[in-house]
């Protein structure tokens, strides 16, 4: 069996870790007919090394077996040009199965081209084509508006493997009529990845290349952790003000680290906003970090994680970050007016505030009045690491074992 897996940005570098190193163990550990192959795709919807080639080495990550360098541009013109790039690779290796992650274009982009590229026609009338496996199935925000929540709809109904992370995933597929044969829990490859990092990310220097702490001391001094990437975030000037000035409220109290984005830094010079923002020196070793906001670069997946880890509070946008603050025991603000991930609202570490200053600074002052009560041991159901191993479980007993052959055959109307 070949299974093609695809990323395009960063958060899918961390889901599709966690499938790579199951797949690598089904095949040493494997005593069945088949073994597993695997090609790495990564189409360069980011492009930028900080933003995508750090988290491979830290990750442990092999180099991709293709880059299709796809770049930037509109939503259209990025699904594309993805589309035409990995339709033509499609045809040349033929996998058996392509699995896409998260909801972002790449992830609509090559799910609908495996879903309608036949390699030959059997004179049976079947077809067979590569099946499409979603991984984070069923999230929905219940807002068209975002551009992700469309990548999520119109993946789910064209995949054959629909592999969930939290249950709300399974009450959404079937709402919208998917079967339940092809719905699978398997919990969170994402927080899988950090599990298994989480003790080397604790060897990071970051905290005390930022001042926030000094190695000989066991302190860290309180911060706050910022991330803003979304376009109806960022590229609307009132809104953008209107948070900015939010944060800038908050880091009266204690500094916030805001590793910046590209989109947003650009957003940040457009609207003239760069006054609300200090600067801050890489190597800095003395604790002089002082209330404000303070722009860094984009960090790698070791580093971030354990700024995260010791933040008093995240406030961000990010659905990544949701999910990791929950595991984390962070209390996390998002900066949104909804969530596609609901279980970590009901796991009390995640609160929706919204984009409005006056919202946003009480429901931050309120969680950071005392000592960090917003912390629970809990996890959701199946965040236990072992997500990407159910995965590869399940499609290697569906693949492998029933069909034992080169190709699935499809019936087609």
């Amino acid at each position: 069996m070949k299974v093609m897996l695809v990323c395009g940005a960063r958060p899918n570098f961390m889901k599709v870790a966690s499938i790579i190193s199951a797949i690598d163990d089904y095949n040493s550990s494997s005593v069945s007919a088949g073994k597993i192959e695997r090609l790495l795709v990564h189409t360069g919807q980011h492009y930028d090394g900080k933003m995508s080639q750090s988290f491979f080495d830290d990750l442990g990550l092999p180099q991709p077996d293709v880059n299709l360098e796809v770049g930037s541009g509109s939503h259209a013109e990025q699904t594309a040009e993805i589309m035409k790039r990995f339709e033509p690779l499609l045809r040349k290796e033929m996998p058996d199965v392509v699995l896409v992650v998260g909801d972002v274009n790449s992830t609509i982009a090559c799910s609908l081209v495996a879903s309608k590229t036949a390699y030959d026609v059997r004179s049976n009338g079947g077809a067979s084509r590569p099946l499409v496996g979603h991984v984070e199935a069923g999230l929905r925000s219940f807002d068209r508006s975002m551009p992700e929540e469309i990548n999520r709809i119109l993946t789910d109904a064209i995949s054959d493997f629909l592999f969930t992370s939290e249950e709300s995933g399974r009450e959404n597929l079937l709402r919208e009529g998917v079967g339940e044969d092809k719905i699978f829990f398997v919990g969170n490859t994402m927080i899988d990845t950090l599990l298994k990092h989480r003790a080397r990310s604790r060897e990071s220097s970051i905290l005390e290349n930022l001042g926030l702490s000094r190695k000989s001391e066991a302190t860290v001094q309180p911060y706050g952790v910022v991330t803003l990437h979304r376009p109806s975030n960022v590229d609307d000037r009132n809104v953008f003000g209107e948070i900015i000035a939010a944060l800038a409220e908050v880091a009266r109290k204690f500094p916030l680290i805001f590793p910046i984005h590209p989109r947003t830094l650009n957003r940040i010079k457009e609207f003239g906003l760069e006054g609300n923002f200090r600067s801050i020196e890489p190597g800095r070793r003395s604790l002089d970090v002082a209330p404000g906001i303070y722009c860094i670069e984009p960090q790698g997946y070791l580093d971030f994680m354990q700024l995260m880890s010791n933040a008093k509070l995240i406030l961000t946008d990010s659905g990544g970050m949701q999910e990791e603050s929950t595991i984390l025991g962070v209390p996390c603000i998002t900066l949104r007016e909804n969530t596609e991930r609901p279980c970590t609202i009901a796991y009390g570490t995640n609160h929706l505030a919204g984009v409005r200053k006056e919202n946003i600074t009480n429901l931050t002052f309120r969680l950071t009045a005392g000592t960090n009560a917003n912390k629970r041991p809990e996890a959701p159901p199946l965040w236990d690491g072992s997500a990407g191993k159910r995965i590869i479980a399940i499609l290697a007993e569906k693949l492998i074992r029933e069909h034992n052959s080169e190709h699935v055959i499809l019936e087609r109307d």
